[in-house]
């Protein structure tokens, strides 16, 4: 049983049933009925929402018992959900791009961040939305989430360089904000958030 099968096994939602706070404020970007991409989306919480406000959402994930645990979600909730058991390193971009990219606390190891971030952006259409949130260097001293690897922890600056030159920035800040996501995010927490629009 591979890490996150393992973390997603419980009874219940690791990181709860609601959307995350950032991407909910956000997602009024979108147009409607887009096809929304969610790699990492884990039980599902951010692409079965997604799916809710009348999107096409595609959840990626590396956790077969975490897209159990997304369909379920999905079938309660009465949406559809296409989900896919991959690992992003290896994952084939479809031939019809998509018109959005959600990223919520999607950490990857420096070796292969910048090519799985370059990947994802070669599956978006001239135009997509680009929205991150995820845990800063500063989180590694706090106990609401996130690696405990100071080289997963990302900076907008980081992100900037694995994005920047593709897309333009509407929003781009590092904060601190407080998370209520389930048993596995509460408390203070510094994270980077960012929007941005592929050219």
């Amino acid at each position: 049983m591979n890490f996150w099968d393992h973390n997603f096994s419980g009874t219940g939602y690791k990181y709860g049933t609601a959307p995350n706070a950032f991407i909910a404020a956000e997602a009024q970007r979108l147009a409607p009925r887009s096809r929304v991409l969610v790699p990492g989306d884990g039980e599902g919480r951010n692409g079965v929402w997604l799916a809710q406000q009348g999107h096409e959402v595609t959840a990626v994930d590396y956790s077969s018992v975490g897209l159990d645990k997304a369909r379920s979600l999905a079938a309660q909730r009465g949406v559809q959900l296409q989900t896919e058991l991959a690992d992003l390193t290896e994952w084939q971009v479809p031939a019809q791009p998509f018109d959005a990219l959600v990223l919520v606390f999607v950490h990857l190891p420096a070796a292969i961040r910048t090519q799985v971030h370059q990947r994802l952006l070669k599956a978006l259409k001239p135009g997509a939305l680009v929205l991150i949130e995820a845990f800063t260097p500063t989180q590694l001293h706090l106990s609401s989430g996130g690696p405990k690897d100071v080289a997963m922890l990302y900076t907008l600056d980081l992100l900037r360089a694995d994005f920047a030159a593709d897309a333009r920035e509407l929003t781009g800040l590092e904060c601190e904000t407080v998370l209520d996501e389930g048993p596995g995010h509460q408390g203070l927490a510094h994270v980077v958030r960012v929007v941005w629009q592929k050219c």
